[in-house]
């Protein structure tokens, strides 16, 4: 996994080649779903990846970002689904 010192953290969704869906946070996202794809980002996507980006959210710091996160992991599949394909929220820079 890649280090950075970028104080901007991103919550996001990808879509894995199976149709599941990853929730993670990264303060590098093209790093993290590089390595997603390359077998090194997490065990879950090492096995059911190539990965997509489906959704993304900014946020300012990692605390905020794991806590969104947490949420996100909570919802049940439709509500997961019905946040990706909010055209507006989808690659949303908040």
């Amino acid at each position: 996994m890649r280090s950075s010192n970028k104080k901007s953290w991103t919550v996001y969704i990808a879509r894995c080649a199976n149709g599941t869906l990853y929730t993670g946070i990264t303060n590098d996202l093209a790093g993290r779903i590089a390595d997603h794809n390359a077998g090194r980002g997490a065990k879950y996507t090492a096995a059911f990846g190539p990965v997509e980006l489906a959704w993304r959210r900014r946020k300012k710091d990692r605390s905020s970002a794991s806590k969104l996160e947490a949420a996100i992991k909570k919802l049940a599949r439709p509500q997961k689904e019905a946040l990706i394909s909010r055209p507006a929220a989808r690659f949303s820079k908040l």
